[in-house]
């Protein structure tokens, strides 16, 4: 394997001397953003806390700049590795100020008494996530979301080389779910700081990782960039989604199109059939739609969504076998909904359908 800055190489994980995953080779550039995706208790976790030193490996190693990771005593490796765990911690009668200083311990002397640059940088930490007013309040008296935002500034504080959490968004509201993502993708990019997670929201990893670990049997299943693994086969299968769909355009997990066949013909272009789309499948209503390009937005959902899609090839003139499917469609249901199309000059006949929808009084315009 060519050099990294983390190497695991053929890695065993798992507990009393049992391997639970077996033969992981990846490799780690340096400021890189790397996700574990999986369904639960495939050993995420497992694979993090043998990282971590938390739980011994049971084959392979672990190299942190070509140094193997059971090598560095514990203080060389609390000042190169920071982390930031599911478990709720207790600390009884400790302020958030005081949880975010214990990340300043592995430069302190042994009585751990803080200097002015130390409480510099417990401040700096804390402003980073946003909350320097939480400082004087018991860390047992704030709420999950707000507890997550201070074990991140006490990893912050640390100044690692190398960030790692399991479930990090977990107890999080949308809001400071992004904050927080955007806060590990500016210290990856501004500070060279290498960041390895897990993730239960697919759509994050996605948008935010590197480089994806697909976590699922006694082998790692895929490990590369979210372009290569953010495949609807490939989702498909991680989670065995049996139920439902992987958008990979949208990225998101669509629930299943409505079963029967379609009393609603949808004609729309450019984004103006997804609500529409999306209203009809909460109503359980199976649709049809069309005519649309493959490389329209609404044809990415309505594939997924529809119970049948008519379709053209991008720039092409409605050809005549198009038409004359959508025309059908148009005859056995019972509405036609216009939620708005675009007419250019390669679609022009999509006004002889609306034409036609109208003759036959179905027509209902939704504009």
């Amino acid at each position: 394997m060519a050099d990294y800055y983390v190497k695991l190489e053929n890695l065993a994980v798992g507990y009393h001397g049992k391997p639970l995953i077996h033969d992981i080779n990846i490799g780690i550039e340096k400021g890189e953003i790397v996700t574990l995706i999986g369904p639960n208790g495939a050993g995420k976790s497992t694979i993090l806390k043998s990282i971590i030193r938390q739980l011994k490996t049971i084959g392979g190693k672990v190299y942190i700049e070509k140094e193997e990771l059971w090598e560095l005593s514990y203080r060389e490796l609390s000042t190169q590795m920071a982390v930031v765990l599911t478990e709720r911690m207790k600390p009884e009668l400790m302020t958030c100020h005081d949880i975010v200083a214990t990340g300043r311990y592995p430069y302190t002397g042994r009585l751990g008494i803080l200097s002015r640059e130390d409480e510099e940088k417990v401040d700096e930490a804390m402003e980073a996530v946003h909350a320097r007013e939480l400082g004087n309040l018991s860390f047992d008296a704030i709420s999950d979301g707000q507890r997550q935002r201070i074990l991140l500034a006490r990893a912050i504080c640390q100044e690692p080389e190398i960030l790692v959490l399991d479930e990090p968004t977990s107890f999080l509201d949308i809001r400071h779910k992004l904050e927080l993502l955007s806060i590990l993708r500016n210290m990856a990019k501004e500070k060279k700081i290498t960041v390895i997670m897990s993730l239960h929201e697919i759509d994050l990893a996605q948008k935010v990782s590197d480089q994806i670990l697909c976590v699922k049997g006694e082998v790692i299943a895929n490990y590369g960039t979210p372009e290569k693994i953010f495949q609807e086969e490939i989702i498909r299968d991680i989670y065995e989604i049996e139920n439902g769909y992987f958008d990979p355009c949208f990225g998101s997990i669509e629930l299943p199109r409505p079963k029967g066949e379609p009393e609603v013909f949808v004609i729309s272009s450019g984004g103006t059939g997804i609500p529409v789309y999306r209203r009809l499948q909460k109503e359980n209503q199976p649709f049809a739609a069309g005519i649309l390009y493959r490389n329209d937005i609404d044809y990415q959902l309505a594939r997924l969504l529809a119970a049948e899609v008519v379709v053209e090839e991008p720039f092409q003139n409605i050809s005549d076998a198009a038409y004359q499917e959508a025309f059908r469609w148009m005859e056995t249901c019972k509405i036609v909904l216009d939620a708005g199309v675009t007419i250019g000059s390669c679609n022009q006949r999509m006004e002889d359908l609306l034409k036609a929808a109208r003759e036959m009084g179905k027509l209902k315009q939704l504009f």
